[in-house]
């Protein structure tokens, strides 16, 4: 069951150069984590009950290196708060939406994630996770 926008993923060129804009508005970065298997670093800024989770490639052929090369950085995805992933990944499959991994596999700070590929979307590649237990 999805019960809140949990982030907002945006791909920056730089966390460094990229927080000066939130940190200006009386935001600031909670944590910032390398998720090696996604070749990715990310900062996590609290909004509320949301977050922004600003995402900086650590290698030229991550996921969010690719996405900056053919879009430049700005928003990536849309990530939804969800209590169970699995469940809902299954929903999501026997409903024709084409989702990205065989399975929800481990994300950053621990959650469990699936994604949902724009085609499936409009448009919007949408991210659900799981807090682990």
């Amino acid at each position: 069951m999805i019960h809140r926008i949990d982030h907002i993923g945006i791909a920056v060129e730089s966390i460094e150069e990229a927080r000066g804009i939130y940190e200006a508005l009386g935001l600031s970065i909670e944590s910032i984590e390398e998720v090696p298997q996604e070749g990715v670093r990310v900062a996590l800024i609290r909004c509320g009950e949301s977050r922004i989770e600003l995402l900086e490639a650590t290698s030229d052929d991550s996921p969010i290196a690719k996405f900056i090369a053919k879009r430049g950085a700005g928003m990536h995805h849309l990530c939804l708060a969800t209590e169970d992933v699995r469940g809902d990944d299954a929903k999501l499959r026997q409903a024709g939406f084409d989702v990205l991994r065989p399975e929800p596999t481990a994300g950053a700070g621990g959650c469990w994630v699936q994604f949902v590929h724009p085609k499936s979307t409009g448009g919007v590649l949408v991210e659900l996770s799981e807090e682990a237990d």
